[in-house]
């Protein structure tokens, strides 16, 4: 089905036509897990055998979902697994599209020991060129799956592909190093990330100065926060727009932990931050705009290969979101949410039901209040966020 007809926000990458000429607007999700499953029905598969207590083939995860939802027509094109939302990225042309791509992207390397390895393989990157994918944020509990050797071939094939990426490198510096996701008009999207033991990034997965690794938190204390703010600072000009990518929390549940509440405002206090983009629960939590500026505490998964495993219906995991903010040049703040939703079925994306979307609405509604911002419906259908 093709997307309900919304006005876009951006007409153009390097220009604005948008009903506030000042605004310019990006595309944000969560994690984006093409490996295993995914990766199997694309048109260029990884070896299938994987090292999980239950599972020892990925396409065991491609049967399940046939199972749920009927047959899948693998292989697949590369744009297939994004479905709808192709459609809906065409519609509104985003100054910048970030994902957290939480896969090692390689055929290589050994994979870690730790119960659930994902890799997609490298000439499968097609997937993320046919959706314009602009930065890939690495900081996150799946990029060295397959090892630091893994992790390596991932920045290659990235870099080659033209895909900038943050959060990880061939040692700290490059880890800890900012990306710039788009210019536009003279001014950067910057995108800061960092990875947290919280959502299970192991700690010996950290860069060092001569080691491949991510730029992982040590703590989500008042002091690491004003430490990242310094080096936002000193990176980003006054006219940039700086994303905050973080993976962090649990996989499950709606709970968002005092501590992550604090550490995102400190960061907005006390650095240029427009956006905190927070990821790592498997379902979408709660929303809030903290001076003005957006917090996302959980953006939840975006492609996976979740389908028809039970266990966790109540979250609704097969529903996702697409995040557009439309944040002031001046200042960073935020001037606009608009949310669209979608469905996994049969691994692709397609447009969301309403009843699905009106469970969204009282959901995000319920965990939004007490951080005082709700979710509306328009009657064109689209989702925007009330503060």
């Amino acid at each position: 089905m093709s997307p309900l007809p919304r006005a876009p926000l951006v007409m153009a990458r390097d220009t604005q036509s948008d009903e506030d000429s000042h605004t310019l607007t990006l595309f944000l999700c969560g994690d984006v897990m093409t490996g295993r499953g995914v990766d199997q029905v694309l048109p260029h598969p990884c070896d299938p055998r994987i090292y999980e207590s239950y599972v020892k083939s990925a396409g065991d995860y491609v049967k399940i979902a046939e199972h749920a939802n009927g047959p899948i027509p693998a292989p697949v094109p590369f744009d297939y697994i994004w479905g709808n939302a192709l459609a809906e990225l065409g519609v509104r042309k985003p100054a910048a599209r970030i994902v957290n791509l939480e896969t090692a992207v390689t055929s290589d390397g050994l994979p870690e020991m730790k119960g659930i390895n994902y890799r997609m393989h490298p000439e499968n990157v097609g997937a993320f060129m046919v959706a314009g994918i602009d930065c890939c944020v690495l900081a996150n509990n799946h990029v060295l799956d397959w090892g630091r050797d893994g992790l390596l071939e991932t920045l290659r094939t990235l870099e080659a592909a033209g895909i900038a990426h943050v959060g990880a490198g061939r040692d700290a510096a490059e880890a800890e190093a900012p990306a710039v996701a788009a210019h536009v008009d003279g001014r950067r999207v910057m995108v800061f990330a960092l990875g947290s033991p919280t959502a299970g990034v192991p700690l010996h997965w950290a860069a060092g100065p001569s080691k491949p690794g991510v730029n992982l938190l040590p703590d989500l204390t008042r002091e690491t926060a004003e430490r990242i703010a310094d080096s936002i600072r000193a990176h980003a000009r006054s006219e940039d727009l700086v994303v905050v990518s973080i993976h962090w929390g649990s996989n499950w549940g709606y709970e968002v932990s005092g501590e992550q509440r604090d550490f995102a405002r400190w960061l907005i206090e006390a650095s240029p931050a427009s956006i905190i983009h927070g990821h790592s629960s498997h379902h979408p939590r709660a929303i809030e705009v903290h001076r003005g500026k957006l917090i996302l505490y959980g953006c939840g998964d975006f492609i996976n290969d979740y389908e028809g495993i039970a266990g966790c219906e109540y979250f609704r995991d097969d529903l996702v979101l697409m995040y557009f903010p439309a944040l002031r040049v001046t200042g960073g703040t935020l001037a606009k949410l608009e949310i669209v939703p979608l469905k996994i079925r049969n691994m692709r994306l397609e447009e969301a039901s309403r009843a699905d979307s009106e469970w969204l609405v009282r959901t995000l509604t319920r965990e939004g209040r007490p951080l005082g911002t709700r979710i509306e419906k328009a009657p064109d259908g689209a989702l925007y966020l009330a503060w």
